[in-house]
């Protein structure tokens, strides 16, 4: 799926050729919209994959203003293209599964429509609640971000401003742009960090385990970082210690930096923090070779383990240009797995898919997540780095379905397939009450 400028686009996958079926199959939209992101996400629990757009704001290509006409096309004083400011917001789309391959707008029924007016990017879907129910939460660029909380009875309610992640620390809206979901203090609790615009720090809010948040930028060691205009971002174990690392990616969006000499360029290096395991981050790009120091114009970042070896590398878009690829060469003596889940009564991705790994020493958690960072899509099978551990007690895997199983000793350092209704079943979570939307 790819929201863009104009219509988005559906690929349909026909066994080794795709087929652009959006139209057909009620998702393309009216034209109008700037599609910026977009994920799917089973909000209903039915067992079928439905699809979220964020869209960034209503723009006609033909009615353009020219660059320096009104405030909000200037930057630092110079003249730059207009906006976000002074364009109508877009508003959000979402699409419900009908199945059959036709999908149905259910944007009013659902309540999305509530909160108009932001310009909307990334989009990460996750149960930031642990109630079963995924959530969905927007970076919105110059408003606040957007986090729509599942009512359970299809609809939802943004709560952005309520748990804290709408603004930063200091009350302010930021210029979001990409985010990632990851438990990086191994509390149980999946925390959410974004990439903002330059002259701005990024923004880690740590998830308090009540349906709050906490900014913690500072404390964590990242309120150091202000002279990039961050993109994608990815929470990944690179080193596979059992703690997630983060990767910006980092670019200007305003070629005419290149000739202010105010000491910002077009294209910027990009940005890696180790995770200590203690709650602090530190900067290693400096150190980290020059797939992380070479500049360049990014913008979209996808994470994978390439070569399924358990070493995760980065695929990078930059504007105007051909890829990046890191490769990760670096051999650390630590252990890790990889689950790929496959849903039977679940969408057959096992996408909302609640992972526990459990170990002698440590309890980790993730999810099986579409979306997340900026334009992009990463590996959908989860890695767990293990450090230097190497028997795991069991995987427990909560099924959007409801259905709680776990699965006993799994092998790692290995790539492990688990499909719902092969594991140790352990209990099922709420059922799925009557939708209200009319279904």
């Amino acid at each position: 799926m790819m929201g863009d400028y104009g219509k988005n686009r559906l690929y349909h996958n026909r066994h080794g050729t795709f087929e652009e079926v959006a139209d057909a199959a009620g998702v393309a939209g009216d034209g109008k919209t700037w599609g910026s992101g977009c994920g799917f996400v089973d909000y209903d629990r039915d067992g079928q994959l439905d699809l979220v757009v964020a869209n960034y704001a209503n723009f006609e290509l033909a009615h353009a203003s020219p660059p320096g006409k009104y405030p909000s096309c200037l930057w630092k004083g110079i003249a730059v293209f207009c906006g976000p400011r002074g364009l109508p917001g877009g508003r959000n789309i979402l699409y419900r599964n009908l199945g059959k391959g036709r999908f149905q707008d259910v944007t009013l029924s659902a309540h999305v429509d509530r909160t108009m007016g932001h310009y909307c990017f990334s989009v990460s879907p996750f149960d930031f609640d642990n109630d079963g129910w995924p959530d969905i939460y927007m970076s919105c660029d110059s408003t606040p971000s957007i986090l729509y909380r599942n009512n359970r009875d299809g609809t939802f309610t943004d709560v952005g401003i309520l748990s804290g992640v709408a603004y930063n620390i200091d009350g302010r809206e930021q210029a979001g742009m990409g985010s990632t979901v990851a438990d990086y203090d191994g509390d149980g609790n999946l925390d959410l960090f974004r990439t903002n615009f330059s002259d701005d720090t990024p923004t880690l809010y740590h998830n308090n385990g009540d349906g709050t948040f906490t900014d913690v930028t500072y404390p964590a060691g990242l309120g150091s970082s202000t002279r990039y205009l961050g993109w994608g971002t990815m929470f990944f174990d690179f080193d596979n210690d059992g703690w997630p690392d983060l990767l910006l990616v980092n670019g200007h969006v305003y070629p005419e930096v290149d000739d202010l000499k105010l000491g910002i360029d077009y294209s910027e290096p990009k940005l890696l923090f180790h995770n200590n395991g203690d709650g602090k981050f530190a900067d290693i790009s400096k150190a980290a070779g020059p797939g992380i120091n070479t500049p360049a114009p990014a913008r979209g970042l996808a994470i994978g383990d390439l070569w399924n070896d358990g070493r995760l590398s980065a695929v990078i878009v930059n504007r105007n240009g051909t890829p990046s690829l890191l490769v990760n060469r670096t051999t650390y003596p630590n252990h890790w797995i990889e689950i790929k889940t496959v849903g039977t009564d679940s969408n057959r991705s096992g996408i909302g898919a609640r992972l526990v790994l459990k170990t002698a020493t440590r309890t980790q958690i993730d999810e099986v997540r579409s979306g997340s960072s900026y334009i992009s899509n990463n590996d959908m099978r989860v890695h767990f780095g293990l450090g230097r551990i190497k028997e795991i007690e069991y995987l427990e895997v909560r099924w959007p379905s409801g259905l709680v199983e776990r699965y006993l000793n799994p092998r790692a350092d290995s790539i492990v397939v688990v499909i719902e209704g092969s594991g140790q079943p352990v209990g099922r979570t709420m059922q799925k009450p009557d939708r209200k939307d009319g279904d």
